[in-house]
């Protein structure tokens, strides 16, 4: 997606420089805004060097401890990146009409609201004329059975302009979205099932074809050998950065084994801490994965110390950060778990960091022993290579006819 740099993102920076007390986050924000007006024709400049400056403007922001300006700055970001829509940007910070608030959006809601609760008056009346003995628990139980079938709706093509609730199709959703949650890895299984319990034609095929879920297995190999492929691909870049790295991890949690069960979507649980890659444990627990470069750490992995390898500040630098997540975590762990339904108690954390081919005048056998030694006398923290990662990976890939679980 392309990073968005527009006249309301300029006007959102604009305030929160002003809220800003400390004159390193001024500047900041200051560079930020140079980069956006410095386009050709008046235009904006957007691009990676966007988010980056954002980055580090949040990044000084979160040094001086300026939290409030942590967040604006967060909201721009994601903004920027597409995860805040311009609607509810622009409502959110009264950006145009002096702060008023925009009455078309209140307007759209507002009729929104109206359209449903005729639609609920309707069905309800609809309803109690074919039952007219049921109590306030069926009418309840009744209307909460439709409005999972509204999320189903379709158009009918031989009816233009109508529009179609079928009973029984969220139902139908559902049970899908269980078999392919709990049987077949299906990287978003509530979409596709989705998408299949709307097309009769692919719930025909499903229902009729005996080798459908062989042909979904061979599918989900499919997707995660090529997810593998991008992985190694980005590792294996000298000019990759932490965030090219995240994004070729972004969706498979397989990578790091069975006893992860998916990611969490949201990734400040603690102010000033961002985490790289959340992921939940089968048994609900919080797991972080911090992300470092892979070929272009600028400093060697490991140093030769009294006849033997041994990890240089680097490594534990990136250690001491995993910790200081845990810790943080851990103080707040009551809030997390009431505010997201987390549990932090067990958190543990993963440092993926460098690979051998950037250390070519070191065997790699000595980088994996080296690691192995520094993770025995850690507790909640272990340090992986990407490589070793990769090629634990490849080997749960196995044989690409069993491997798929179901």
């Amino acid at each position: 997606m392309a990073v968005r740099s527009d006249f309301s993102l300029e006007l959102q920076l604009e305030a929160t420089q002003k809220e800003a007390s400390v004159e390193e986050v001024r500047a900041a924000i200051e560079s930020v805004l140079q980069h956006m007006r410095s386009g050709r024709n008046r235009n904006r400049r957007g691009g990676k060097p966007l988010v980056t400056l954002l980055e580090q403007a949040r990044s000084a922001a979160a040094q001086s401890q300026e939290w409030q300006v942590v967040r604006l700055i967060q909201d721009s970001l994601d903004y920027a990146e597409g995860r805040i829509l311009s609607p509810d940007f622009e409502e959110r910070y009264r950006i145009f009409q002096n702060g008023k608030r925009k009455e078309l959006y209140r307007d759209y809601v507002a009729r929104s609201a109206w359209i449903a609760n005729e639609y609920s008056a309707d069905a309800i009346q609809e309803y109690l004329e074919k039952q007219p003995d049921a109590t306030a628990t069926d009418l309840i139980s009744y209307f909460r059975s439709l409005s999972g079938d509204a999320l189903f709706m379709d158009a009918p093509d031989n009816r233009p302009g109508r529009y179609r609730l079928l009973r029984g199709r969220a139902e139908m959703a559902v049970w899908l979205e269980r078999v392919m949650l709990e049987r077949i890895d299906v990287e978003h299984p509530r979409e596709a099932a989705k998408r299949i319990v709307m097309s009769p034609e692919a719930l025909n095929v499903l229902a009729s074809d005996e080798d459908g879920l062989m042909l979904l297995k061979a599918k989900e190999i499919q997707r995660r050998s090529s997810g593998l492929a991008a992985l190694r691909k980005a590792a294996e870049d000298p000019l990759a950065s932490e965030l090219d790295l995240q994004r070729a991890l972004q969706g498979q949690h397989w990578i790091f084994g069975g006893k992860f069960v998916g990611e969490v979507a949201h990734r400040r649980f603690v102010p000033g801490d961002e985490l790289d890659l959340p992921l939940i444990r089968g048994d609900g627990s919080l797991h972080i994965v911090e992300l470092k470069r892979s070929m272009s750490l600028g400093t060697p992995m490991l140093k030769r110390y009294r006849n033997a390898w041994v990890p240089t500040s680097v490594v534990h630098d990136a250690v001491g950060q995993a910790v200081n997540y845990l810790v943080g975590l851990d103080e707040n762990r009551g809030r997390i778990r009431k505010e997201f339904g987390i549990e932090t108690r067990r958190a543990s954390a993963i440092v993926l960091i460098g690979h051998p081919a950037s250390h070519p005048d070191i065997p790699e056998e000595e980088i994996n022993d080296a690691l192995r030694t520094l993770n025995t006398h850690l507790n909640r923290v272990e340090v992986l290579t990407y490589k070793e990662l990769i090629e634990s990976a490849e080997r749960s890939l196995g044989d690409p006819l069993t491997s798929a679980t179901v």
